[in-house]
Parts: C-alpha cells; sequence; structure tokens
C-alpha cells in the first residue's frame, strides 16, 4: 500500500475537501483524485461518497480513517527511530494576529530559525476572525489569535494572556494617573469592530455608565502608534507590545484607575500524523511565550502539553 496515497486519502477527510488537500500537499485536484481513486481500487471499497456535491465520507472511508492516522503514525515513529525525523525540513505555515507580531513572535521565530535551519516559514497576519478561519479550512498550520479555533483535527493551548494598557503621546499626556472619565473624553483608538478588546472597552465604559466621546477601530498596531504619535488619540494596546515599540516610538504608558482585561491568546494547529514538526514547533512556541509574557508556561486546552 503506496502511504503516500493514504496522506492524501488523511488530508481530504480530515479538511473534508479534495481541493484542500491538494492545496496542503501542492498537487493539482486530478492527481489527488487520482490518488484516492487508485486506493479505493486496492481496498476494494469506496472511501468517500460522490453522490452529491456535499462531502461525506462513506461507513468504510470512516473506518479506514482510523487505520490511515496509525499507519502515517507508524512511518513517522519509524522514520523518527531510525534517524530520519531528526532534522525539521518542511514548510510551516504560521498566521498571528498584531498583538503576537508585536510582542514575541519575532524573537520566537529568530531562536526557531538557529534551533531548526532546515525548517521554511510562510507567515500571514491577520485579524482572529481570518486566522481561526484558515486553520478551520486547513491554509494554514498553526496560529497565534485571541480565541481558538474550533474544528476536527485542530488542537487548542492556551497561552499567557497580554496585559492592556493606555497609551498616549508624552508631549500630550503628561498627568501620573488617568481616571476613566478623563479617558472618555479623549479620542480613543482600538482594535477592529468585534474584537476582544474593541469588545471589552466598550463594555468597560458601559459598567461605569460613562460614553466615550469616540472610539476608532484600527486593525494596525502600527497605524495606531503613528496616530497617537501624531497626536490623534490615547491607544488601548497590549503592554508588552508597547514596551516594545517605545525603543523607536513616541509612546507613554497611561496609568489608569481602573482594571483593563487582558487579551487572550491562543495557539491552534492541525495535528498531522506525517510529522512532528508541528508539535515541536508548538511546544517552542508555549515555552518561549510563556517565558516572554509572565515567566510561565502555556496550559492545553483539550489534549496533553506537547
Amino acid at each position: 500500500m503506496n502511504l503516500r496515497f493514504v496522506e492524501a486519502f488523511y488530508w481530504v477527510a480530515s479538511l473534508k475537501s479534495v481541493t484542500r488537500a491538494a492545496e496542503k500537499l501542492f498537487l493539482t485536484q486530478s492527481a489527488m483524485s487520482s490518488r484516492i481513486a487508485t486506493l479505493e481500487d486496492e481496498l476494494g471499497v469506496l472511501l468517500l461518497d460522490r453522490s452529491d456535491k456535499q462531502f461525506r465520507l462513506t461507513a468504510a472511508g470512516t473506518r479506514f480513517l482510523v487505520f490511515a492516522e496509525k499507519l502515517l503514525a507508524l512511518q513517522r515513529d519509524a522514520k523518527t527511530e531510525m534517524g530520519a525525523g531528526t532534522t525539521i525540513a518542511v514548510a510551516m505555515r504560521i498566521g498571528a494576529i498584531e498583538s503576537v507580531l508585536h510582542s514575541w513572535l519575532i524573537p520566537w521565530l529568530e531562536k526557531l530559525r538557529g534551533d531548526h535551519p532546515g525548517l521554511e516559514l510562510e507567515l500571514t497576519v491577520e485579524t482572529t476572525p481570518i486566522l481561526t478561519d484558515q486553520i478551520q479550512r486547513g491554509t494554514l498550520d498553526l496560529v497565534f489569535a485571541a480565541s481558538p479555533a474550533n474544528a476536527d483535527g485542530v488542537r487548542t493551548y492556551t497561552l499567557p494572556p497580554m496585559d492592556m494598557a493606555f497609551v498616549g503621546n508624552p508631549t500630550l499626556h503628561k498627568k501620573r494617573n488617568y481616571r476613566l472619565d478623563e479617558l472618555a473624553e479623549m479620542e480613543l483608538l482600538t482594535f477592529q469592530k468585534g474584537s476582544q478588546p474593541h469588545v471589552t472597552l466598550l463594555d468597560l465604559f458601559r459598567q461605569h455608565r460613562l460614553e466615550p466621546k469616540k472610539v476608532h477601530a484600527i486593525s494596525s498596531i502600527s497605524a495606531m502608534v503613528q496616530l497617537v504619535q501624531g497626536g490623534f488619540g490615547v491607544a488601548l494596546l497590549p503592554r508588552i507590545a508597547t514596551q516594545r515599540l517605545t525603543g523607536f516610538a513616541k509612546l507613554k504608558l497611561l496609568t489608569s484607575d481602573t482594571q483593563l482585561k487582558s487579551l487572550p491568546i491562543y495557539a491552534s494547529y492541525r495535528t498531522d500524523p506525517t510529522s512532528s514538526t508541528v508539535d515541536t514547533l508548538v511546544k517552542s512556541a508555549v515555552e518561549f511565550a510563556g517565558g516572554s509574557i509572565s515567566g510561565g508556561a502555556g496550559t492545553k486546552k483539550g489534549a496533553r502539553k506537547p
């Protein structure tokens, strides 16, 4: 039995799409379909229900998926045992929100480059909804976002949350401490509408029966920083990102009398029985992020620590 054909079936079943599985394995859709058809001929059963456009495994396909995962895991373990799996030499598609990018992601990637010189990275920086959709569709292998991705074959770790802080221009905001009602009179900048920071900021004012003068929704931290530098307003940003940016940006952390809700961060990734690469990277990210943010380690949601 050709294990490349077994791998093709595994990804078709996991991603629930021949097209997305073909993209994952860098194959044409016709080549992917041919591999599945050849495997079906060898097994003597149909694995995919082709009666309509909706993706479905047959009963035989559902049973064989269990064997496929075991076969691919056995192949991976054999390669590792024989020494063929000691060097990472594959491409990893990683996605992250801007808050992670401007905090610990770049130092972590620099560490990865030193630890695994054979690793080729594809980096995508997007909003949480887009990232979770892409990991669910299989177009990314690992994402760091503000909410977990829920899908078959996707695991999630909870990383240390990021403390949030108001940031202003030091030439304009000179007070040591700002009350929430004073901040409500300023023009405020936060992330896009519907994001956790945007929602929690509005909730914070509602809880104190305050109506903010104006809240601008900006998806880019870089844009918010430039606006704050230009005196446009006060931004709500992750404290760790602000500390990294103060080296080249004119910013000031504003002390407030109100406790701000932290930004949750999750690492979601697709399990891959053919390779331990993603597990190695997730373990590295959990340890690095924990040390960078809080000196602790992330915790796993729904599975063992990698």
